[in-house]
């Protein structure tokens, strides 16, 4: 036995662990509707905001376009934008059938300490009208008519702290066709669908633009001041939420980001913003990230390649990978043909983490929106 085909076992061992022990994360499938409750909660959406001219008129249609029963206001929170963006929020909600349902507050300074999305959350929660719902979405997100009311009737069914939705990113352009439908599966990797949905399960998840929480799950934390810090802060909330209370997340099929990558420099700005955060900055869980993707993605098809038919191994691994990538190429109707060359977009996905480390040693992390929000030793 070879040294060569030894080497093939270890991504076999791992593809074998990953498709059969991992709770089926490579799965698509969505539960059931849930039946109306008896009677509709009042909820308040919040949408933080900071110069978002080209996104938040539909973002705002979206969330007062709800045919949601019960009482809906929506709270702006325009984070010193410098491009109209909270007039632009008003002129789309005149032309809804809530006009009088949309606030914009302006956010004071960033404190010290805080993230940028996060502190503009806390200010809209601040000014919040009662309600035993909180709409937590972004302004770069276009909600169907009919989501709010299947969150809070799921919320309201299953006795759920949190519902969150993974809404449909967009993939049209061919930079997004190669990395979109990895970027979902990834993190369905990491937070495998089925045991975030699971109480008896410590796995934690959500997704940011679309998360609906209980005002009394957010109290019970000590609101957004619990996640002050956090640049992957929906996760973050699900985290710190879920100790106390159920929390839930699906794909969605009517909530659609409207924020366009058409080249491939913006996507890999995308997953370098925080990666390395999602690694705790640790430089001994990058090094397990760099030998994981490693193995598990770029190893199968090296080895199978040089090795040929000789190295079987490295050739069932290839196959089980592309067959776990399928179901999230099909979700997002794209060609069967890209499952086999997942390794090329693992490769993007690992370079764009390695320069997620270095930007954060050279104290350029998490940059967004011209602020720069993880710096190496804060």
């Amino acid at each position: 036995m070879t040294v060569a085909f030894v080497l093939s076992l270890v991504p076999l061992l791992a593809w074998c662990v990953l498709l059969f022990g991992r709770a089926g994360f490579w799965r698509v499938t969505r539960p059931a509707p849930s039946p109306p409750p008896a009677d509709w909660p009042a909820v308040v959406a919040i949408i933080p905001a900071r110069d978002e001219a080209g996104v938040i008129g539909r973002a705002v249609s979206g969330v007062l376009g709800q045919r949601y029963p019960g009482p809906l206001h929506l709270i702006v929170t325009d984070d010193h934008s410098s491009d109209g963006t909270a007039d632009l929020a008003r002129a789309a909600a005149a032309a809804t059938a809530r006009p009088g349902a949309l606030t914009v507050v302006g956010a004071r300074a960033l404190p010290p300490g805080w993230s940028g999305k996060v502190w503009a959350q806390s200010e809209g929660l601040a000014s919040a009208p009662p309600a035993p719902y909180v709409w937590l979405t972004d302004a770069d997100i276009h909600h169907g008519p009919g989501v709010l009311a299947a969150l809070v009737a799921r919320a309201e069914h299953e006795q759920r702290d949190l519902v969150s939705l993974m809404v449909r990113l967009r993939c049209q352009s061919w930079p997004e066709r190669w990395i979109v439908p990895a970027f979902v599966f990834f993190f369905a990797k990491l937070y495998p669908f089925a045991r975030v949905n699971d109480p008896a399960s410590p796995v934690a998840g959500a997704a940011g633009g679309c998360m609906l929480a209980r005002r009394s799950a957010l109290d019970r934390i000590g609101g957004f001041s619990a996640i002050h810090d956090a640049l992957i802060d929906d996760c973050t909330l699900a985290a710190r939420i879920k100790p106390g209370g159920s929390i839930h997340l699906d794909l969605a099929d009517d909530s659609h980001s409207l924020r366009p990558y058409d080249g491939w420099r913006s996507l890999w700005d995308m997953i370098a913003r925080s990666a390395y955060t999602q690694l705790h900055y640790s430089p001994v869980w990058l090094l397990g990230a760099v030998l994981g993707m490693t193995v598990t993605y770029l190893l199968p098809p090296v080895l199978a390649l040089a090795g040929g038919w000789r190295l079987w191994p490295a050739w069932l691994a290839w196959a089980g990978m592309s067959a776990a990538y399928l179901p999230m190429l099909r979700e997002y109707r794209q060609p069967a043909w890209l499952a086999p060359l997942l390794p090329v977009t693992a490769l993007f996905y690992l370079g764009a983490t390695v320069e997620s480390a270095r930007r954060y040693w050279l104290r350029r992390g998490g940059q967004w929106k011209g602020r720069v929000q993880a710096n190496a030793g804060s």
